[in-house]
């Protein structure tokens, strides 16, 4: 295991993670420690442990509006393809229709073509 020392609120904290991860945490913790600022900054001093749990709370808030956006996402995904297929068998019925029609007239054209010979 890796270890790295991330900076929150001022404060170090030494952390372990996978090998080839230091720098993703560092990024993550970083992130982290702009929700504490930014709470800081709005409440004031409040107790490290509530600006924590709020900060927290405010991580989950936007991993839930991402997860609805994503269900949103995959749902018009789902609805494009259902779109594309029909439109994909429509075309195909047409290009079925056209063959039988074209196959038809040939027909015609041989059969008119044998009569005038």
């Amino acid at each position: 295991m890796a270890q790295v020392t991330v900076t929150i609120d001022g404060k170090m904290y030494r952390m372990a993670c996978d090998p080839g991860q230091e720098e993703h945490l560092q990024e993550l913790a970083a992130r982290f420690d702009q929700y504490v600022r930014h709470l800081k900054e709005s409440f004031g001093e409040i107790g490290d442990q509530r600006i924590t749990v709020m900060a927290g709370i405010m991580v989950m808030d936007e991993l839930a509006e991402t997860e609805k956006r994503i269900k949103g996402l995959e749902s018009e995904i789902e609805s494009l393809r259902r779109t594309r297929d029909e439109a994909l068998e429509r075309a195909d019925n047409i290009d079925a229709q056209l063959m039988e029609r074209l196959s038809s007239v040939a027909e015609k054209i041989e059969a008119v073509s044998g009569k005038m010979s």
